[in-house]
């Protein structure tokens, strides 16, 4: 499929409510575990997407569509959820992610984009020059590959629970 903002927004306007049915109320046990050292619990995501809508997505439109002559995004921090979801429930963490994604919408709204302006460019710093329309195709992706984690991270509490009909499960196999 070729990029189109708006099939991009009828993702990105879904995902907070998807993770919330998906999350909302479930035990530790599913919200906690994870796939193994240095990987990320469901709870963990939640606080990844947060810290994104803090300070990647918008943060680096605005500086590729900015008059600034140096375009050079910050470095992202993948870890940043660790210190600041501590102590806070995974109802909490939805909140806050709803909350901040619609206000990042919002503002996305209100930049209204052209087709020139996705051609427009900034300066990720390991990747390069990158275009707005990646980076909004990125984020639309971003979003489906942390669903997609999750659902694996959760199916994987059942690994041995599932016995034989494990070689049919794909999931179990990521």
């Amino acid at each position: 499929m070729t990029f189109n903002l708006q099939k991009s927004i009828e993702i990105l306007q879904k995902t907070p409510e998807t993770l919330r049915t998906l999350l909302h109320d479930l035990s530790d046990d599913w919200l906690f575990h994870n796939e193994g050292k240095n990987t990320w619990s469901p709870y963990d995501i939640i606080g990844h997407l947060i810290h994104g809508e803090k300070t990647d997505w918008i943060v680096r439109a605005k500086i590729i569509l900015s008059d600034k002559e140096d375009k050079t995004f910050e470095s992202f921090d993948r870890f940043a959820q660790e210190q600041a979801s501590n102590g806070k429930s995974i109802q909490e963490l939805l909140v806050e992610f709803t909350k901040f994604r619609q206000y990042n919408l919002e503002i996305l709204a209100q930049l209204k984009i052209t087709e020139n302006d996705l051609l427009k460019k900034g300066i990720h710093p390991e990747l390069g020059e990158v275009n707005l329309q990646q980076l909004l195709a990125t984020w639309t992706v971003h979003d489906l590959g942390h669903i997609a984690q999750i659902a694996r991270v959760m199916a994987k509490q059942y690994t041995t629970e599932v016995g034989p009909w494990k070689a049919y499960l794909g999931i179990l196999k990521k």
